[in-house]
C-alpha cells in the first residue's frame, strides 16, 4: 500500500526543528571546548529575558527543574499548600509534592481547559504558599483573576509556561504575568534546546538569586580575607573568579550547557515565525473542521495570543465515535497519531496513593473522556493539514 506523502511529514510532526544556524552555533561552542555554563548561557538568559520583558532569566536543565527551583525560591516546604491544575504533565504537581508540600487541585474552566480562578478561590487557606497555573496548550490563564486572589494574601504566583513561549495575555508575554515564570525547551516544545532545557523568568532579584543559588549547589565564593562575593557575581556565568568555595545549603546541579544555550539563541530568533505558523495551522484546522457533529473545537480567549503547542478538540457525546474509537480509527485507518493530553494528575496512581480520588475535580474528569490532541508543528505543509482534516471528516 502506498502511503500519502503527508504521512512522512506527520511522522515527525511533533518535536524539534534545527537548521544551519544551530549547526554553526554548536560548532562555534565545540571550538571553544564546549563549556558547561559559560558565556553562551549568559547571552541566552539575557536574550530570553529581554524577549519576555523581565529583568532576569535563568537557564536550567529542564522545565521540571525550573519549576522545582521556582518552588524553592518561593519558600515552599512541608506544611505548605500549592494550588494547581489537575490537567497538566505530572511535573507541575510533583515539584511541590517532592518538597513536602500538599498539592491542592483546583478544577478547570470547561472552555479554555485552564485552571478556573473561581475554583482556586475555594481552595485557598492560610497555608497556601503558591498558586501554580499552567498556560495549557499555549493559551495563557486568566492571570488578572489569579493575581487578585494571590497578591493581597502574599501568595506567590508561579506560571508554568512550558507550553507558552511567545504566548501573550492582554499584550504581555507569558513569563511576566506572575512572580516567576518557567519555560520548557523539551524536544516537543515550540522552541527547543537539544532535547531538554528550560528557563526561569522573574522581575524579583530576591527570587532570582535564590533560584540561582540552588541551581549551582548553593555554592558561594569568597576571597582570602573571607569576604563573600554577591550571589549573582559568585554563581552566574561570567561572574568574578573565585578564590575559595563554601556551600550554604543543600542545592542541585541544574546548569544548562553552552551548546544548549547556543542552539537556544538561534531558536529564539525563529520562535515568533514558528508560532505564527502554528496559529495559521490552527486556524486552518478550525475552518475545515467546523460543523462536524460532536466535535468541539478549541476555544481561544479574546484576551490572549494562543501559540498552539497543542491543538485539542473534544469528542462530545453526540459524536458518531467515542474518544477511544475516534483515536483508534484515526491511527489505524488514517495512520495519524493523536494524543490524549493529559491524564488528570489527581487520578494517577502516585496521587491516588497520596489520598486524591475521583470526584475531586469533576469538570476535568468528565472532559478527560473527550479531549484529543491533533498533530501540529510549523513544518506541516498545506497538503499535510488537508490530509488530517479530510481524514477526520471521513471518519466523522
Amino acid at each position: 500500500m502506498k502511503l500519502p506523502k503527508a504521512l512522512y511529514e506527520l511522522e515527525f510532526s511533533h518535536g524539534s526543528s534545527y537548521g544551519e544556524e544551530e549547526k554553526a552555533a554548536i560548532l562555534e561552542v565545540l571550538d571553544a571546548n564546549a563549556p558547561s555554563c559559560g558565556s553562551k548561557v549568559k547571552q541566552f538568559e539575557e536574550a530570553f529575558a529581554e524577549y519576555c520583558g523581565t529583568s532576569y532569566g535563568l537557564a536550567v536543565t529542564s522545565g521540571t527543574t525550573g519549576l522545582q527551583l521556582a518552588m524553592i525560591a518561593a519558600g515552599v516546604g512541608p506544611g505548605d499548600e500549592v494550588i494547581t491544575t489537575p490537567l497538566s504533565w505530572i511535573s507541575t504537581a510533583n515539584v511541590a509534592a517532592a518538597l513536602g508540600a500538599k498539592v491542592v487541585f483546583a478544577d478547570i474552566d470547561p472552555c479554555t481547559l485552564n485552571i478556573d480562578p473561581a475554583r482556586v478561590a475555594e481552595k485557598i487557606t492560610d497555608r497556601t504558599k503558591v498558586i501554580l497555573p499552567v498556560h495549557l496548550y499555549g493559551q495563557c490563564c486568566d492571570m488578572d483573576a489569579l493575581n487578585e486572589l494571590a497578591q493581597p494574601r502574599g501568595i506567590v504566583v508561579v506560571e508554568d509556561a512550558a507550553h507558552a513561549a511567545g504566548a501573550e495575555y492582554k499584550g504581555r508575554k507569558a513569563g511576566t504575568l506572575g512572580d516567576i515564570g518557567v519555560f520548557s525547551f523539551h524536544q516537543q516544545k515550540n522552541m527547543v534546546t537539544l532535547g531538554e532545557g528550560g528557563m526561569i523568568t522573574t522581575n524579583s532579584r530576591s527570587l532570582y538569586e535564590r533560584a540561582l543559588s540552588y541551581r549551582s549547589l548553593c555554592c558561594r565564593t569568597y576571597d582570602p580575607k573571607g569576604k563573600y562575593l554577591p550571589i549573582d557575581e559568585s554563581l552566574h556565568p561570567m561572574g568574578k573568579k573565585y578564590w575559595y568555595l563554601d556551600f550554604d545549603n543543600i542545592g542541585f546541579n541544574y546548569r544548562m550547557t553552552d551548546i544548549q544555550a547556543a542552539a537556544g539563541l538561534e531558536q529564539l530568533k525563529k520562535l515568533d515565525s514558528w508560532n505564527k505558523r502554528r496559529i495559521e495551522i490552527a486556524n486552518i484546522y478550525s475552518n475545515r473542521l467546523r460543523g462536524i457533529k460532536g466535535l468541539r473545537l478549541p476555544f481561544v480567549s479574546p484576551h490572549v495570543k494562543h501559540v498552539f503547542h497543542v491543538y485539542c478538540v473534544l469528542v462530545e457525546p453526540e459524536s458518531r465515535l467515542s474518544k477511544e474509537d475516534f483515536m483508534w480509527e484515526l491511527y489505524t485507518k488514517k495512520f495519524i497519531k493523536p494524543w490524549s493530553h493529559y491524564m488528570p494528575i489527581h487520578l494517577t496512581t502516585a496521587y491516588r496513593n497520596l489520598g486524591h480520588k475521583h470526584g475531586e475535580c469533576p469538570v476535568v474528569e468528565k472532559l478527560f473522556q473527550q479531549y484529543v490532541s491533533l498533530p501540529i508543528h510549523p513544518r506541516m505543509s498545506e497538503e499535510t493539514v488537508e490530509y488530517v482534516t479530510n481524514s477526520i471528516r471521513e471518519l466523522a
